[in-house]
């Protein structure tokens, strides 16, 4: 009986980690359905990328509050992983704050910051909780952020104020229990912040105390097991694909698009017949652009998993600001929502994609927010991790001009006249300058 309860923790970790390693497989197989694209250029650059972008925060502190504040959350979350790196040891082997005699005096230092956080992450999560619900900011109730979406975000906040006031209340009652030199309690932390709470528990028995500390380490424990596993269905799945984000980002200019191979070739033999060769012959593709997920690239579809929906990317987009129906944050929530409706198809028919008669463009992205987009890049430009909105748009757009022709009327005849007179406008390059000889 004495190894019950390191047993059932046993099950409980393997079976959280095991859960864990399945979803991300999922995200991963989902991920890699999209189409090859090469970034592993410039892997200095990209690291660096990674380290300013992800690591430090620069884009987040842009907006200094809320980016000191998210600054904290984040810092909070890494550094306190080494609190949790003991619980789980000490859950596992049954014993009572496992580094405190290999630290040392260092031991009480990293308590007392760990607490310090605790504190700060709870200040950061109810002014993150007070801006959504009672100051109500715009761009977080914009039309997409009804339902789940706004859910998950508050589901999240008292995720982790729930887990911040578990681990300073554990703390107060092991506080207590260590006073009182209650077998396996060593001395051991300095409690800045839960000191303040013994009092609420400072009449109780030692037996009782012993409950509720206990209580206190499996709630917070099995409340991380299930906040991991939580992720997979939350947009804070940034918090780990943030990193591979910002490393696989595009690192060429903002507003250089990609040229089509095959358009470009046939647009040289055009221009310059003479000069056609064996080089410039080119097979087509089957489809130009893209009207499902099958027809992305794998980091588009990771952008789409990696989106933190915090709307700033809408906030500056000009169509958006203007009431058109355009948001590039409901794009990648689209995008997503539509990769996981595969995925789900997938698991359902052991792996193989069973036609369902739906498709990204038209069923969950409509054209009139495709030729809404101006394709300013000031969505990217904003996006705190790099994500690319703006590319799925103009790959969607091209499918829609190139196999459809169902651009806007004036953006047809502009194209046509491009391709019969060379010029945006409707006169042969032989009139093109009777104009000076008009009075």
């Amino acid at each position: 009986m004495a190894y019950l309860p390191n047993s059932i923790f046993l099950v409980l970790l393997v079976f959280s980690v095991g859960l864990f390693i399945r979803n991300l497989n999922r995200i991963r197989r989902n991920i890699h359905l999209g189409k090859a694209v090469n970034r592993t250029d410039n892997a200095l650059l990209r690291w660096k990328n990674m380290l300013r972008v992800a690591f430090g925060q620069s884009k987040m502190v842009s907006r200094p509050i809320a980016g000191f504040l998210h600054l904290i959350v984040y810092i909070g979350f890494v550094l306190i992983n080494i609190e949790l790196l003991e619980i789980i040891l000490d859950g596992l082997l049954g014993s009572h704050r496992l580094f405190a005699p290999l630290l040392g005096s260092f031991y009480n230092i990293l308590i007392a910051s760990f607490e310090i956080l605790a504190f700060l992450v709870l200040l950061a999560v109810v002014f993150f909780w007070t801006r959504r619900n009672l100051v109500k900011l715009q761009r977080f109730w914009k039309p997409e952020m009804k339902g789940w979406p706004k859910s998950d975000a508050d589901n999240i906040l008292y995720f982790e104020i729930a887990l911040m006031l578990l681990f300073l209340s554990m703390n107060a009652t092991d506080a207590l229990l260590q006073k009182a030199a209650f077998p396996n309690y060593i001395k051991a932390g300095v409690f800045p912040i839960s000191q303040f709470l013994t009092p609420l528990f400072s009449s109780l028995s030692t037996e009782t105390l012993v409950i509720l500390e206990r209580s206190f380490w499996w709630m917070h424990i099995v409340g991380i097991f299930i906040f991991l596993n939580y992720l997979y269905y939350s947009k804070h799945l940034h918090i780990l694909l943030a990193f591979p984000n910002t490393y696989y980002a595009n690192l060429e200019a903002k507003g250089k698009f990609v040229v089509n191979p095959h358009i470009k070739a046939e647009v040289q033999l055009m221009m310059n017949p003479e000069a056609a060769s064996s080089e410039t012959a080119t097979t087509p593709p089957d489809k130009f652009g893209a009207t499902d997920v099958f027809d992305l690239n794998w980091v588009q579809l990771m952008n789409a998993y990696s989106c933190t929906e915090c709307g700033r990317c809408s906030s500056v987009c000009p169509a958006n600001l203007t009431g058109k129906k355009l948001s590039p944050r409901a794009i990648m929530m689209k995008t997503r929502d539509r990769l996981e409706e595969v995925g789900k198809n997938l698991n359902q028919n052991n792996g193989k994609f069973a036609a369902d008669g739906k498709q990204l463009l038209k069923d969950y992205i409509s054209p009139e927010e495709l030729w809404a987009c101006t394709s300013c890049n000031a969505c990217v430009e904003a996006c705190p991790i790099e994500i690319d909105p703006l590319s799925i748009i103009m790959d969607m757009r091209q499918y829609l001009t190139l196999e459809e022709s169902a651009a806007p009327a004036a953006l047809n005849s502009m194209m046509s006249n491009i391709e019969n007179n060379g010029a945006p406008w409707p006169f042969s390059n032989q009139d093109r300058l009777q104009w000076v000889n008009e009075e």
